[in-house]
């Protein structure tokens, strides 16, 4: 078999990713629109990502996060993306490198991303902790926006995030 030189799967890899900044960017700057909402699952440990020890301590290997209604301060940059949640009620800033990323799911339209994220490089006990987020108050959702989802209703809200597995979402 000959040698791929042009590096196929790395050019897609990188293009999936330019999508979800693309996405990312658009929520950061205009809210997310209509149901959409993502489910984003992360590689704990990841070189640069910043989660408080708390989270580490509770989710060491991976961790999914919700955007929906109660995210604050979304920033998008090129080489990851900052956002304020609310764990436990307890305000925290996350730091995700887009290398991290091991899945992307808005399953309001049904849509997914995969990424390979067996080439990340984890850090042994060298996660910098993130400073707590300042309190802040998640602005108010329009109605159309705070409808449930017909698929999967959601608890109601305790004030903070839900982390979940994506398997549920997965065809069988």
């Amino acid at each position: 078999m000959a040698t791929d030189h042009i590096r196929y799967d790395v050019l897609a890899r990188d293009a999936l990713r330019g999508v979800l900044r693309k996405v990312l960017t658009d929520a950061a700057a205009h809210g997310l629109p209509g149901e959409h909402h993502f489910f984003i699952t992360f590689v704990s440990k990841a070189e640069g990502v910043k989660l408080s020890s708390r989270l580490l301590a509770q989710y060491p290997e991976e961790m999914t996060i919700i955007l929906q209604h109660q995210f604050w301060d979304l920033t998008v940059l090129e080489d990851r993306f900052e956002v304020g949640l609310s764990f436990g009620g307890i305000p925290e800033r996350l730091v995700v490198p887009f290398s991290a990323i091991k899945s992307f799911l808005d399953p309001s339209v049904k849509f997914g991303l995969q990424f390979d994220t067996s080439d990340v490089t984890e850090l042994a006990g060298e996660n910098l902790p993130a400073a707590p987020a300042p309190s802040a108050i998640a602005a108010p959702v329009p109605a159309a926006e705070t409808a449930e989802t017909a698929e999967e209703p959601t608890p109601p809200n305790q004030g903070g995030a839900e982390v979940v597995r994506l398997d549920r979402f997965r065809k069988k």
